[in-house]
C-alpha cells in the first residue's frame, strides 16, 4: 500500500469526516465486495484454514497444514486462506501436493504481503473486514491453526456469527491442543463468569488429529448438509469469472 493510501485511510480512522468523503468510502468498500464476490463466485464449498504467516517451511505447524490441505483438498473440497506466507502457503500448497483446488484472499498490507505461489486463483482485498467476509462466506468448514491476532481474530468472527445464527452452524476445529492450552482456559474463565454459556463450548472442536478433523467434516459439512459433486460449472467469460467444480445441496 503506498503512502497517501496509508494516510487517506489513517485520517478516515481519526473519526467524522465530511460526507463527501464517507460516501466515498462506503462506495469504496462495495466495489471491494464486488469485486470479491465476482472473483471467487465460481470457486465451489472450500474449507478456510487460518493460521500464522510467520511459521516458514520445515516448521512443524508448516508440515501440518500442508497436510491438512491435502486432507482437505481430497475430500473434494477448495482450500481458502488468507493467501499470504506461512501457515496459510503451506495449506495451499498441500492441496496442489493432491491436484486439489486452492485460492486466497491476500489482504494488501503497507509492507506488501504477496499471495503465495500456491494459488490457482486469488483476490487483493484492501480492508480486513471485507476479507473476513469473503473467507466466511465461501465455506463449509473453518480448520483454525496456530496464530496470532489475525487468526484469533478470524476464530472468534466465525464463532460469533455461529453462536448470533447469522451463519449455519459450520464446524469449527481448533488445532493444537498444547498451542491453545491457555486460551481454552481463558474460554472456561469466561463461562465461569456467564460471559458465554456452557453450549457454546460446543461450538469448536479441539483435536490434534488430522484423522479426526477429517472425520468432523465429513460428519458436520458434507453429511449435514447433503453436498454432492457436480459436473464443473464454466464461468463466463465476460465477466472474467473462475469456474471451480460446484457442490450442492
Amino acid at each position: 500500500m503506498d503512502k497517501s493510501k496509508l494516510r487517506e485511510e489513517i485520517k478516515f480512522l481519526e473519526g467524522p469526516q465530511s460526507r463527501r468523503k464517507e460516501l466515498w468510502f462506503a462506495i469504496k468498500t462495495l466495489f471491494e465486495f464486488i469485486k470479491g464476490f465476482r472473483s471467487l463466485h465460481f470457486v465451489g464449498p472450500c474449507v478456510t484454514i487460518f493460521g500464522s504467516a510467520r511459521y516458514p517451511e520445515g516448521h512443524e505447524y508448516y508440515d501440518l497444514s500442508r497436510q491438512l490441505g491435502a486432507e482437505v483438498a481430497k475430500l473434494g473440497f477448495t482450500v481458502m486462506t488468507g493467501g499470504g506466507p506461512g501457515l496459510m502457503e503451506a495449506a495451499n500448497r498441500g492441496a496442489k501436493d493432491v491436484g486439489g483446488r486452492s485460492v486466497g484472499c491476500n489482504i494488501v498490507l503497507p509492507h506488501e504481503q504477496h499471495p503465495n505461489p500456491y494459488l490457482d486463483h486469488w483476490v487483493n482485498i484492501r480492508y480486513f473486514f471485507v476479507r473476513k467476509t469473503l473467507l466466511i462466506k465461501y465455506s463449509y468448514a473453518f480448520i483454525v491453526l496456530p496464530g496470532g491476532f489475525g487468526t484469533m481474530d478470524e476464530y472468534f468472527e466465525a464463532l460469533t456469527l455461529i453462536q448470533t445464527k447469522k451463519i449455519e452452524t459450520f464446524p469449527v476445529i481448533l488445532f493444537g491442543k498444547e498451542f491453545y492450552v491457555d486460551l481454552i482456559d481463558q474460554l472456561k474463565n469466561m463461562q465461569k463468569h456467564k460471559t458465554i454459556g456452557e453450549a457454546d463450548f460446543n461450538l469448536f472442536h479441539l483435536t490434534d488429529s488430522v484423522e479426526d478433523a477429517m472425520q468432523i467434516i465429513r460428519e458436520h459439512s458434507i453429511d449435514q448438509f447433503d453436498l454432492i459433486p457436480e459436473k464443473k460449472i464454466m464461468p463466463k467469460k465476460f465477466f472474467r469469472e473462475f469456474g471451480f467444480r460446484q457442490f450442492r445441496k
